[in-house]
């Protein structure tokens, strides 16, 4: 049977117009993006973000885009590589699970460039007074075992040291073996033992230019000692869990979002770039942005807002789906779970096992969860702007490959 060569020239001519049609679709969705994505007015026509999802999920890869399957790369160094002293480095761990993984890997650095034990760290709460053992909320026995052959660790100070003998050391974020040679080997030698505090100049998690031992150890510091204890591991787990639950319209899979109420008003998310782009995002202008990109109204969202707070209707108008912690926790853990610090550490390896992760808000907690969703391969990290391309919507950290997981996993 011949072919008909009008008939291939229209099937040809058909295909090029949906592929055309298909361009323009994501040209204007993006376009009008523009436009329409700053309106922090309380007027926003949420209507107006109304359109086909479907096609624009097809084309753009909302849920999943691409995934790098990588493997920790760093060599776990040795404790025979550093002289030892007999001296301890104390500490605490303060603020919330996006300080305490920095805070951890600085005074691992720190211990094993002296030749110092590392004593077991504290929490510390918002409020004084708040305290809780290390066990209370990671698992001891992990970070011990992880320290083997790096630094030596004692779960306490030795009795005849005293704590008002020891001082107090100031380290920025990050420390380097240059800062720790310069300011902190001669107090170090000349007291004994020292009390490390981490201070937060910048940010940046960005990785270095060179790897060397130091990287190695922050890197296992940071990736690889720190668990959830068992009964906090379970919460985390049911709750991700009822979330995939209530997400079968999208084959299990949900959005997290670091949206807490009470940091919008605080001056570091009163500030733009010179683009115009935004610290912070409110609910409302997250509501349109995740529905102009292609998430439909059935979309499961999972909120950092400790309990239900008016200003995230126009988040629930949208998207109904909506939930804070106080929602979705088992009945039987809230009373103990849901308390200022444990929540925060919740929201933190919630944010890190979603499928798609939204921080509204910039700062430490976006960049360490960042971090530990690279090393799962969950690199779907969409950051609200008002690009006119899905692209620039995927976190600088991810598309740049310029996070200091990337020295860590290959």
């Amino acid at each position: 049977m011949g072919v008909d060569l009008r008939q291939v020239v229209a099937g040809v001519l058909t295909l090029t117009m949906f592929v055309m049609l298909g361009n323009m679709i994501k040209r204007d969705h993006f376009d009008s993006l523009q436009e329409k994505l700053p309106g922090g007015s309380e007027d926003a026509n949420f209507e107006s973000a109304k359109f086909d999802a479907t096609h624009v999920k097809k084309n753009i890869g909302l849920w999943k885009g691409d995934v790098d399957y990588l493997k920790p790369c760093w060599v776990k160094p040795s404790v025979d590589d550093v002289e030892q002293t007999e001296g301890f480095v104390t500490f605490a761990l303060t603020n919330g699970p996006e300080y305490h993984i920095s805070q951890i890997t600085d005074a691992v650095i720190v211990a094993r460039n002296l030749g110092a034990t590392l004593v077991i760290p504290d929490i510390r709460g918002s409020q004084p007074g708040d305290k809780w053992n290390f066990e209370d909320i990671y698992d001891i026995d992990v970070f011990m075992k992880t320290m083997e052959g790096v630094v030596r660790v004692a779960k306490d100070l030795p009795t005849h040291i005293s704590t008002r003998n020891i001082p107090a050391v100031k380290v920025p974020n990050r420390v380097t073996e240059d800062y720790i040679a310069e300011h902190v080997e001669p107090i170090y030698r000349t007291k004994g033992s020292i009390r490390l505090a981490t201070y937060f100049p910048s940010i940046n998690m960005r990785k270095a230019g060179k790897k060397g031992d130091t990287d190695s150890v922050a890197c296992l510091a940071m990736f690889g000692s720190l668990e959830l204890q068992p009964e906090m591991h379970e919460v985390v787990d049911s709750m991700v869990e009822r979330l995939r639950s209530l997400s079968r319209n999208s084959d299990g899979q949900f959005i997290a979002v670091d949206l807490r109420v009470e940091m919008l008003d605080k001056k570091g998310c009163q500030n733009s770039d010179s683009d115009g782009e935004k610290s912070c995002y409110n609910a409302q202008e997250i509501a349109v942005f995740l529905r102009k990109i292609g998430f439909d109204k059935d979309t499961t969202v999972y909120v950092t807002e400790s309990r239900w707070d008016s200003s995230l209707d126009s988040l629930k108008d949208l998207f109904p789906k909506t939930y804070t912690k106080d929602a979705i926790m088992p009945a039987d853990k809230k009373k103990k779970f849901l308390a200022y610090e444990f929540e925060k550490v919740i929201d933190f390896y919630v944010s890190a096992e979603s499928d798609v992760f939204v921080p509204a808000i910039s700062g430490l907690f976006y960049a360490n969860v960042v971090g530990k969703r690279i090393g799962s391969g969950k690199t779907r990290i969409l950051v609200p702007a008002l690009s006119a391309s899905v692209s620039n919507f995927l976190s600088p950290y991810v598309s740049n490959k310029n996070h200091f997981a990337y020295s860590c996993y290959c």
